[in-house]
């Protein structure tokens, strides 16, 4: 018996000894773009942390951003002499990066992981793949709503005027709120949006600010607002940490599918560590401790996540996403974005 499992206890070992010796030639130092706030602290429990510990020769700085168009201006600023070397943003930035050629391709030759990616996590055009799925809710402060609101109507209800804070245009949760509302009027958002554009000029009196500070999640648990849109992996983590103050609403009309992708900085002064990073970051235990952490839902197939979790992220939910082309929409973005400053902005001054 010992003699038959010699050579399979010999292949195990060999293969520690592979990992070992892999992990061990990944060394130096690397500077992670990603987003600030809890994404942060909880990005550096579920991910980072046991990188470090998988490759404890490589050091990785975080720099943290609010936005993902400030993370594209320092990759922009930097172009001659990038100091970071992975960032992390919002699908229409990192198309935006790849045009102006600021990021790097990826092949599964550098990132294994990329082979177990769901199919919605694999990109075509170059840049980096998937590495969180999330989606557009509605927040609501469940003390001003012992019913639980269940349509995007509801932003447009009087009752609720000057009591809610709608993040608008350049964030990508302007752009999804107006798909959304085209989805509500039955308008087909790819030939034109002058109905939504109508529409949310309509709610945008009703609308206490567009541009919330600290941030939406904060400004309904504290009833400041009793209203707002946001993303379902912060609603869900807020929800838990306020004791349910926070309520969210996936419409009935539907929802959007936000993508984060990570990327390789082009020029990366440490591609080997970055492209470890990247694959980690990408692998069926990171992507199910950080789901697990904040409900963003994976995009590794082989990632294996508790029923309650899924039940929380978009993953549960997929029947209820509208079709966006992430590509399609950076391509209206600047005319997007005027829509918003001159029509419904505006009209709520």
């Amino acid at each position: 018996m010992i003699t038959r499992l010699l050579p399979a206890v010999i292949f195990a070992a060999l293969l520690s000894t592979t990992a070992q010796a892999q992990s061990s030639d990944v060394s130096g130092e690397i500077t992670l773009a990603a987003y600030s706030g809890v994404f942060q602290d909880k990005y550096e429990e579920a991910v980072i942390k046991p990188f470090i510990a998988k490759y404890p020769n490589v050091k990785v700085n975080y720099f943290a951003s609010n936005a993902s168009s400030t993370m594209l201006g320092n990759l922009r600023s930097q172009a001659g002499d990038p100091q970071t070397d992975v960032v992390i943003f919002d699908v229409s930035t990192s198309l935006i990066g790849d045009k102006e050629e600021l990021l790097a391709p990826l092949s599964t030759a550098d990132v294994p992981n990329l082979a177990d990616l769901v199919p919605q996590a694999t990109v075509k055009e170059g840049y980096g793949p998937a590495v969180t799925f999330d989606n557009l809710v509605v927040v609501y402060n469940t003390q001003a709503f012992p019913t639980a609101p269940t349509s995007l109507e509801v932003l447009w209800d009087k009752a609720y005027a000057g009591k809610m804070a709608v993040t608008s245009m350049p964030s990508i949760l302007g752009s999804g709120l107006m798909v959304m509302t085209s989805a509500m009027l039955k308008e087909d958002y790819t030939k034109s949006v002058k109905q939504s554009a109508a529409k949310l000029a309509e709610m945008a009196p009703g609308v206490q600010t567009f541009d919330p500070k600290p941030d939406v999640y904060t400004l309904v648990i504290n009833g400041t607002d009793v209203l707002g849109t946001g993303w379902n992996a912060r609603s869900q983590y807020y929800a838990d940490q306020s004791g349910n103050k926070i309520g969210v609403m996936l419409p009935k009309e539907g929802t959007i599918l936000q993508i984060n992708t990570i990327n390789l900085v082009k020029g990366s002064k440490n591609p080997a560590a970055a492209k470890a990073f990247i694959n980690y970051a990408l692998s069926p235990e990171a992507q199910a401790a950080f789901t697990e952490a904040m409900f963003y839902a994976p995009v590794n197939a082989k990632a294996k996540v508790s029923p309650e979790a899924t039940a929380r992220t978009v993953a549960g939910q997929l029947d209820k996403t509208l079709p966006l082309d992430w590509a399609w929409a950076a391509t209206k973005s600047d005319e997007w974005n005027q829509i918003w400053k001159r029509q419904i902005i505006s009209a709520g001054k």
